[in-house]
Parts: structure tokens; sequence; C-alpha cells
């Protein structure tokens, strides 16, 4: 059976039990205040008859009560609305009675205890059938019972009386019926409409379909309503974001729920709070670099929230700047190779022509313009990484038309780690950008095995202005044209500075000796070198 009807019966058959409880219970109270109620009249009918000085003053007559007995039972029915008033002597003989006839014979029911001083109420059969009767002893003037007087009500009055009233609590019941079953109606449509129409099967289904698509895309995915709360993350985006421990959607707890300002990165939180869409806006979390983009979440037209998508890019923009290196140092050892291709074969003229001395000359004017690196080379840098790193960024320096001089005094000792490639990419990429055409860049790096050491990189560039040097290690600010607004730009110092504070140690911008900008930066390790004193810059001129 569909869901719809499902509900409709089951409220249908909650409804119509709840009303025939109710109504049970209404007549099963309408009887009984019923039958209370003519209980009490009784009795006090009773009571008022075996007390009245007439009816005493007959008991007390010498030959016995007479007739006038009979009409006080009379006066006394018509006036309490009574089935029957019977008064009886002491041996239980009738002294009136509704049919004459009977008068003087004895009563059908037993009036023994009430004669012996007891009052009774009870239902009995007599001569007009079952009846509600309350029966009251007689005493003379002595205080002796000399009678007792017996007041009823037939049962068919008392039901007559109760039918009267049913008619009005079954339309009362039926029009309660009639209002629960048509709300059980409309709060079924309210539920099928706001699940949309669907079966509980389906929704399962769905829901599923959902689960398995949500942690299996390879993309990180944070939907927060418009209250500011989590409502949906997957397990790519708990990854990414550093929501370490977090339930992603499965359980229930964890972030799901959780106010999105209490569990979200800084950066990512204001991205996400931001007025317009995004597309691929760089982020910078932790020391992971994603790229982003932001959308409302619409249903039905009308927002119910925002939906952040990241994507990581830390190892592509690793994959990239290697390449790009690669691809550098690859054209500037094509263009040397024909360059000493074209140097052999003068020297062989020469030598063909017998002109040892000019062809001795042109070897000493040749001298070291083959090598990559001006000034010393790169004999205290073993590891193979950061050489080649160093390499190709000479070679870009070359086509840039700039200088990139490593100090004698640089050491990396092998298996430096991928925190001093990242630190020394990020620092002698900005500093070549801040140099320019004919600019001058020096390098100095001092590192042991496991990393520790200090990196320093100054620069002829037109420098950092004091009061941004702290500034710049915050994710978005660069002192590039353009400001932090182009895609990538404002994230390198902030993720070296990040890099440095992990590991124990400290990222600054001084002034540099050569006027432009210097960038020290201390990494932890056992056995780390202390910072130089003095400007790297000098050292290496």
């Amino acid at each position: 059976m569909p869901l719809g009807p499902q509900l409709l019966a089951l409220q249908a058959l909650i409804v119509l039990s709840c009303v025939v409880l109710a109504g049970s219970a209404a007549v099963s109270l309408q009887q009984r205040q019923i039958r209370d109620a003519y209980t009490e009249q009784m009795l006090a009918v009773a009571t008022n008859a075996a007390t009245l000085p007439d009816v005493v003053e007959a008991y007390e007559q010498p030959g016995g009560p007479g007739d006038d007995l009979q009409d006080l039972a009379n006066l006394l029915q018509e006036a309490s609305k009574v089935s029957f008033v019977v008064f009886l002597d002491a041996d239980g003989i009738r002294l009136s009675h509704p049919d004459p006839a009977l008068i003087g014979s004895p009563s059908t029911t037993s009036a023994a205890e009430v004669l012996e001083g007891k009052p009774f109420v009870g239902t009995q059969t007599g001569t007009l059938g079952p009846s509600l009767r309350a029966k009251m002893p007689i005493r003379d003037s002595a205080d002796r019972i000399v009678g007792a007087v017996s007041v009823g009500v037939v049962e068919s009055e008392l039901d007559d009386d109760f039918t009267e009233d049913v008619p009005w609590l079954a339309a009362w019941l039926g029009g309660a019926a009639v209002l629960g079953s048509v709300g059980s109606y409309l709060l079924t449509r309210l539920v099928r409409r706001r699940i949309s129409g669907l079966e509980p099967d389906e929704i399962a289904r769905l829901l599923q379909a959902r689960e398995a698509m949500l942690h299996g895309i390879r993309e990180g995915v944070v939907a927060v309503d418009e209250r500011g709360r989590v409502a949906l993350v997957n397990d790519e985006a708990c990854r990414l974001l550093d929501l370490d421990g977090a339930e992603a959607d499965r359980g229930g707890g964890g972030v799901v729920g959780s106010r999105a300002a209490d569990v979200l990165d800084p950066a990512a939180l204001a991205l996400l709070e931001a007025g317009d869409d995004a597309v691929d806006a760089p982020l910078l979390v932790g020391e992971r670099v994603l790229l982003a983009s932001r959308t409302p979440a619409l249903v039905h037209g009308r927002r119910v929230g925002r939906v952040l998508t990241v994507r990581d890019r830390t190892e592509l923009s690793g994959a990239v700047r290697e390449l790009d290196g690669e691809r550098s140092l690859t054209s500037t050892l094509r263009a040397q190779a024909h360059e000493f291709s074209n140097h052999l074969h003068v020297l062989r003229g020469l030598l063909e022509l017998g002109r040892t001395a000019d062809a001795a000359a042109l070897i000493d004017r040749l001298g070291g313009g083959g090598r990559l690196l001006s000034g010393a080379g790169l004999g205290g840098v073993e590891d193979a990484s950061v050489s080649a790193l160093l390499m190709a960024k000479a070679a870009l320096a070359r086509e840039r038309g700039a200088e990139l001089v490593v100090t004698p005094a640089s050491r990396v000792a092998e298996g430096a780690g991928d925190d001093v490639l990242t630190v020394l990419g990020n620092l002698v990429d900005n500093a070549l950008d801040a140099a320019g055409q004919g600019g001058r860049v020096v390098v100095e790096v001092r590192t042991g095995a496991d990393g520790g050491g200090v990196l320093a990189v100054d620069d002829d560039g037109p420098g950092v202005p004091e009061a941004l040097r702290e500034e710049v290690f915050r994710v978005g600010v660069t002192t590039k044209a353009g400001g932090g607004g182009h895609h990538g730009q404002g994230i390198g110092l902030a993720l070296v500075a990040r890099i440095a504070a992990r590991r124990g140690g400290s990222a600054a911008v001084t002034r540099s000796a050569l006027g432009g900008a210097r960038v020290e930066v201390v990494l932890g390790g056992s056995g780390r070198p202390a910072p130089s004193s003095g400007q790297l810059a000098g050292a290496g001129a």
C-alpha cells in the first residue's frame, strides 16, 4: 500500500478508536450520573416521607392508618416524579400502592432489614418490574419502628432518561470523528507534499545513492544552511579542510549540525560567507593549497544555504612548478649546447690553421661561461632535489635577464625534505619577481639531514614596506601589482609561514643589503644551525 493511504488509514483508525473509547466512557459516566442523581432524590423523598408529621400521626391512630396514607403516597409520587411511594406496616403489609388492588397484601420484596432500623438503597424486582428503590423505617413519637416507606423508580424510566441524551452525545462524537478524519486527510497531504510524493523505499534508495555519490567523489563538498550550521560534508572535505575526527555525514554528530564558525578554518569560513559566487578561488588551509568554488543552494528557487566545493591544488602546484623549472632548464641547456657547438667549430678552425695561440686565448676567454650559476657553485648542496631546484631557478633567472647567486656558505645535506623545497621555491620565485630584469638574487641555504636550518633569500627589488612586513605572511596579502586579487597571489609567503610555525621556527622580512627585501626562514629540527648574524647577500657578493 502506498504511504499516503497507509498514513490516512492509520490516522483514521486512531481517531475512530479514540472516539469509540471516549464515547464508551461518556456513556458509562452519564449512566452513573443519572443513577446517582435518582438515588439521592429517592433517599431524600423516602427520608422526608418517613418523617412527615402527617405520616407519623396516621401510624399512631388507634384504628391504624387509614386511607390518608394512600392520598399522601399519591401526592408524594406526583410531587417527586418517582414511580411509586409504598407505605408498609410493621408486618410488611402494604398500606398504599399505585395499584389499589394490591393494598393490604404483603410486599413482594423483603423489608425485614428496614423494619429492624436499617435503611436500604438498591435495585429490586417488584410488581412493577425491576426498579431502583430506597427504603426507610418509620418511627412513632416514642421512637418505635411502626412501619416503613419504599420509594422507587422503575429501570425503564432510567433508560428513557438516558436515551434522551444519547442523540446529542452521538452527534458530538460523530462530529469529532469527522473532524479527526478531515484533519488526518490534510495531514497526510502535507506529509506527502513535504516529501515530494516519494515512497519510503524511494527515499531510502535516494539516500543510498546520495551517500555513495557524496562520499565517492574526489572533491570536497560542504553545505551550510541559513542558520550557519553545517548541513552536509563529505569525506574529502574532512580531509582537505583538516576536520580531523569528524564523522562526515554517516552517523550524525561530528561536523554535521555544528556551527560552521566552530569547525571550519577561518579562511574557508570567510570564503563561504562572502556575498558573490566564486569559481576556483585560491584557498590556503593549513599548508594545503586548495581551489574553492562557492554557490548558493536553491530549493524551488528559494535559497536555503551555501555550498563550498574544494579541490586539492598542492600536488598540482608542485608538479607545475617542477615542470616549469625542467622546461626552463632544458631550454637553457639547449641554448648552451648550441653556443658550445659554435665555440668548438671556431676552436677547430683555429687549430686547423695552426693558430694555437689564438685557440688558447679563446679557451681562456670562454672560461666558465657554461656554468648555470654565477659565483660559487653547488658543491655544498648535496641534496639532488635542492640542486635541481636551484639550477632550474638559475636558468629561469637567466631567461629573465636576472642573476641568481648561491653563497659559498650554503650547505644542504642529503634528504632535506619537501618542506625545504617548498619554502625555497616560494622564496626564490618571489625574489625573482621583485628583482625583475637585470636584478640580482642571493640565496643561502644551511640545513641538516633532518631539514632543520636557515633559508635566506635577498633581492635588489623595491623591498617590502615596514608596515607590511608582518602582513605579507597572511593569506591574500601581496606586494605584487594588482594585489591579491590575481589567481594564486597572496598564498606563497602564507604557506611558508605556516610550514615554519609547524616546524617550530619562524619567518621574517627585513631590508636587504642589496636594497630590496630579505626573507629569512628558520625551520626547526635537531641540531639546526643558528641563524646568520650578517647579511647573506654580502657573503655571496
